[in-house]
C-alpha cells in the first residue's frame, strides 16, 4: 500500500513539473510570437491559466503530504503535550471540514461547470475546476490518517508541531514512518 500511495504522489509531483514546463512554454512562447512577429497563440492564455490552476492545487496536496506548509509554532511549541495535541486534533478537524466544505462547493457547482464552455480552448470548465474532487479527497484522506495515527499513538512531540523550522528543510515522511513509527513515537 505504501509503495502505491508514494506512486500516486510521485505522479503528483510529475504533474506539478509538467504543469510548470507547460505554463512557461506557453507563455514565453506567446510573448516571443507577441513582440517578435507581431502573432499569438490565443490558446495559451487559456492554457496557461488552467495549467496554474491545477499546478496549485496539486501542489498543496503535495506539499500537505510532506508537511511542507510553514506556519508559526511560536505558542504550540511552549504547549505541554496535551496542549499540543489539543490544537493538532482541533487543527485536523478544521482541515478536515475545510476539505467537506471544498468536495460540497465543487458538487454544487459541479453542473454549472460542465454545461460552461471554456471560450477559447472549448472544453468543459468541469475538467478545469473538478481538480476540488481530487484535493478535497486526497486532502482530507491526510487529514483521517494523521488522526488515526494520534489515536494509535504514532505521532511524536514533534509532528505535532505542523511547522517546517525554514522553506528550505522539508519533513521526509517516508523516513519517519519506515520504522513504523513517525519520529520515533514517545
Amino acid at each position: 500500500m505504501k509503495r502505491l500511495i508514494d506512486g500516486f504522489f510521485r505522479v503528483l509531483e510529475f504533474l506539478v513539473v509538467a504543469c510548470m514546463v507547460a505554463m512557461v512554454v506557453m507563455v514565453f512562447g506567446n510573448v516571443v510570437l507577441r513582440y517578435g512577429f507581431n502573432s499569438g497563440i490565443t490558446v495559451s492564455d487559456e492554457m496557461s491559466r488552467y495549467c496554474f490552476i491545477w499546478l496549485t492545487y496539486i501542489g498543496a496536496m503535495v506539499a500537505m503530504r510532506d508537511g511542507a506548509h510553514l506556519g508559526v509554532d511560536t505558542l504550540i511549541r511552549r504547549l505541554p503535550r496535551l496542549g499540543k495535541t489539543i490544537c493538532f486534533v482541533l487543527n485536523q478537524l478544521l482541515m478536515l471540514f475545510c476539505n467537506v466544505l471544498f468536495f460540497m462547493g465543487t458538487f454544487e457547482m459541479h453542473e454549472l461547470q460542465r454545461t460552461n464552455v471554456s471560450p477559447v480552448v472549448g472544453i468543459s470548465m468541469i475538467w478545469v475546476y473538478g481538480i476540488g474532487y481530487v484535493v478535497s479527497v486526497v486532502m482530507g484522506i491526510i487529514n483521517l490518517n494523521k488522526l488515526w495515527r494520534l489515536a494509535t499513538g504514532r505521532v511524536s512531540d514533534e509532528e505535532l508541531v505542523q511547522v517546517m523550522e525554514s522553506e528550505d528543510v522539508a519533513h521526509e515522511p517516508a523516513a519517519a514512518t519506515a520504522s513504523g513509527t513517525a519520529g520515533g513515537a514517545r
